[in-house]
């Protein structure tokens, strides 16, 4: 479950990942972020995003054109 949702539909790169950053901040570690984005580019961002960053990619799938992302932050 969620701590917080995100939804950055219609955005496209980077603004997704960075709205993320922005809101990966005002979490506790070990809280998790819920991101609703429609870029495609997203799925591939998010990994690299998660991996740079230090947090923990929960969950990353799609619904059609509708991808959804759960990261838990990091320490």
């Amino acid at each position: 479950m969620a701590d917080r949702t995100l939804d950055t539909s219609g955005l496209m790169c980077p603004l997704p990942v960075l709205k993320a950053k922005k809101a990966m901040a005002q979490l506790a570690p070990g809280q998790v972020l819920e991101i609703i984005a429609t870029d495609p580019g997203s799925v591939a961002d998010f990994d690299v995003f998660c991996q740079v960053q230090g947090h923990r990619l929960l969950r990353s799938d799609a619904d059609g054109a509708t991808f959804r992302f759960e990261i838990e932050r990091g320490g």
